[in-house]
């Protein structure tokens, strides 16, 4: 099974693949695919997080970044260490996975949006095509708030 086959997974350009829980066997996969990084949103202590994945990931070369995301209270500080590590795999193809990817909607949106890669409407597309943003105040928030500097 290959990462495509992930809960929610989303191809959101020809080098970057978002998804939702991923499995062992499908992380084992991804450098035969083409994939040069992995950047997990999901914390660790989430049930189903997937055991030893920074070592699934590095030993097949990728680099891996953890990102260890709350739900509950989205950061500024976690915004720009997601947009770091995809600035410094800009050139890589780059699967970026949480739990239902949520999390990696809305970060995504606005990366894509800060770095001109698409529009507002287009950011939110992204995000309303897995979930309402508008159901969750503390998502709500951190993206007004990400989205200031950007006005």
């Amino acid at each position: 099974m290959t990462i495509d086959h992930t809960f929610n997974f989303r191809r959101v350009s020809d080098r970057v693949t978002t998804s939702g829980l991923v499995n062992a066997e499908q992380l084992a996969t991804l450098g035969g695919e083409g994939y040069r990084a992995v950047i997990n949103l999901l914390p660790d202590s989430y049930e189903h997080a997937v055991h030893d994945e920074a070592t699934i990931v590095r030993d097949q070369g990728l680099d891996y970044v953890y990102i260890p995301v709350d739900f509950a209270a989205p950061t500024h500080d976690d915004f720009v260490a997601f947009s770091d590590a995809m600035d410094a795999h800009a050139d890589d193809p780059v699967h970026v996975h949480c739990a239902a990817n949520y999390r990696v909607s809305a970060f995504y949106g606005l990366y894509a949006q800060s770095r001109g890669l698409c529009t507002e409407a287009e950011a939110d597309a992204l995000v309303q095509g897995l979930w309402n943003a508008a159901d969750y105040p503390a998502w709500t928030e951190f993206i007004a708030a990400e989205r200031a500097p950007m006005a």
